[in-house]
């Protein structure tokens, strides 16, 4: 593996914005914008992804005063209808009030402290503590209290449930225990100017896969913050993403990368002839090397270089037999791992043939504005190509990451409990509602444990196989962290803007 050196701040090949000039149709002006971090460099101890204490101090600095999602409101869509909404130790009771108003509580009956509720439920009409009775009124009013007799300072006015403040964008939730924190807009600032063709009101939830993941939230979410990993991590899409010409920006409490589909990345230095019977998942060339994997039928991956030599290996990469005594792992588990069901024989899809004064980008979007014109009519010849194919993908401090334009992901990664150690990520596709018609129900959430493969939730498609090249990092870097001789992490000053800016953000908050 070669750097390429270009004797300036970025890799060489084509800018972002030399793309954008070349789209056919014009770009949203929020593209245009740059707005990169200053240089850094950011450096950051190691034991904040492993430390009680940093764990304990986040949940107090941050986690208790900052504005977070906590569900869509399509989680909850009648009234009445409430979900239990859990971060570290704390937990929330989020509810739907009336048909369009939202109240969150402490999850706590207030005589001995009990969870009200340990999951969400469907049209209550009060939150009746389960040990001895105490109940409220779904707007957080003292409804009841068993021997109220014996309990003589008890009274409505001051043993109401103690409310957080709530927010709504985008067809989310958001919640604040800190009563004195500024509303939701302000944090959020011209987020919505990142959606101007599609904004989230507009979308409802067709997927939502949630996993335990055995590493500390900010590995997680860090992982997906940024296209520096995808030329060790990712060798599969090398040849369709410029991964080192992303743009980066940031934008006071939120950042955004956007990732250039369907131009190579200029790590690959050379063109290989197209592999004869090619299989999307089981039998690929490697973009760097020009190395061949295959799945076999006796469970080996098979792996052929330049002069035909055969080499075997594990799915895990473990070297079994031939000449060649290492191979990429990525490339063994995307070939020989779990496969999503009836993919085995998937071939690769061919590149389309280009027509003059056209190029890839162009002819690639057309097919993709057109699937989505019974949807979104009109809207649609106004649209760009960038907005239909790259990845764009924003960073709303501290958690919450929706995907732009017209991709449906959106990432929210938090501590799995009070262990810093594990934490939850999850996945929600959000797709586009018809003209005039209202968002269907929301698809409920499947939850994944620490050792289910990602392709158990078939409902993400090629996303899962994605996922799993992604996460086999993460417990190898939870444990690299703590026998690091020099115990601490740099980020590199553009290609890793979104994690130096969350990290920028995060000392402002745990040292306030």
């Amino acid at each position: 593996m070669v750097e390429i050196l270009t004797e300036t701040d970025r890799s060489a090949g084509i800018d972002y914005q030399q793309l954008l000039d070349e789209d056919s149709h014009p770009v949203p002006e929020i593209f245009r914008e740059q707005s990169p971090l200053p240089p850094g460099p950011t450096i950051v101890p190691a034991e904040q992804y492993f430390s009680r204490e940093f764990h304990d101090l986040e949940v107090e600095k941050v986690w208790k005063r900052v504005w977070q999602m906590a569900c869509h409101e399509d989680d909850i869509p009648e009234e009445g209808d409430y979900l239990v909404y859990d971060i570290a130790h704390l937990s929330f009771l989020v509810v739907r009030t009336a048909e369009d108003e939202f109240k969150a509580f402490h999850n706590a009956c207030l005589h001995r402290g009990r969870l009200l509720k340990s999951h969400g439920g469907k049209r209550a009409r009060e939150f009746r503590c389960s040990f001895h009775g105490w109940a409220w009124d779904i707007d957080g009013t003292l409804k009841e209290v068993p021997c109220q007799w014996d309990f003589p300072t008890v009274d409505e006015g001051g043993y109401s449930l103690p409310e957080v403040q709530v927010g709504r964008w985008g067809g989310f939730v958001f919640i604040n225990p800190d009563p004195d924190a500024g509303p939701l807009e302000e944090f959020l600032g011209n987020l919505t100017d990142q959606f101007p063709n599609l904004p989230y009101e507009r979308r409802h939830k067709v997927a939502h896969v949630s996993k335990v993941l055995r590493c500390n939230w900010k590995i997680a979410q860090e992982a997906f913050s940024e296209a520096y990993h995808v030329i060790a991590t990712h060798p599969t899409i090398l040849e369709t993403i410029g991964d080192a010409n992303t743009q980066y920006d940031v934008f006071g409490n939120y950042s955004r990368a956007i990732s250039p589909a369907l131009t190579p990345s200029p790590h690959v230095e050379q063109s290989w002839e197209p592999l004869e019977g090619a299989r999307m998942y089981t039998r690929l060339r490697h973009a760097l090397t020009g190395h061949v994997y295959e799945k076999m039928p006796d469970g080996l991956v098979h792996v052929t270089n330049h002069r035909g030599e055969v080499s075997k290996f594990h799915p895990d990469g473990t070297y079994v037999e031939g000449p060649m005594t290492h191979a990429d792992t990525n490339m063994c588990d995307w070939v020989g791992g779990c496969q999503l069901p009836d993919t085995e024989e998937l071939p690769l899809a061919p590149s389309p043939p280009i027509p003059d004064g056209k190029n890839l980008r162009q002819v690639a979007a057309e097919p993709v504005r057109e699937s989505l014109r019974p949807l979104l009519g009109e809207t649609m010849d106004n649209v760009s190509d960038a907005e239909l194919l790259d990845s764009i993908y924003l960073t709303v401090f501290p958690n919450f990451h929706p995907w732009g334009s017209f991709h449906r992901i959106v990432y929210r990664f938090r501590p799995n409990g009070d262990n810093p150690e594990e934490c939850i990520m999850e996945c929600m596709y959000l797709a586009p509602t018809k003209d005039g018609e209202e968002r269907p129900p929301a698809a409920p959430v499947h939850h994944l444990g620490p050792d289910d493969d990602w392709v158990a939730a078939p409902e993400l498609g090629m996303l899962a196989k994605v996922f799993n090249q992604d996460v086999v990092n993460m417990p190898e870097v939870q444990k690299g962290l703590k026998t690091m001789r020099n115990p601490e992490v740099i980020f590199a000053n553009y290609g890793e803007t979104k994690v130096r800016h969350f990290h920028m953000l995060l000392d402002e908050w745990v040292n306030r």
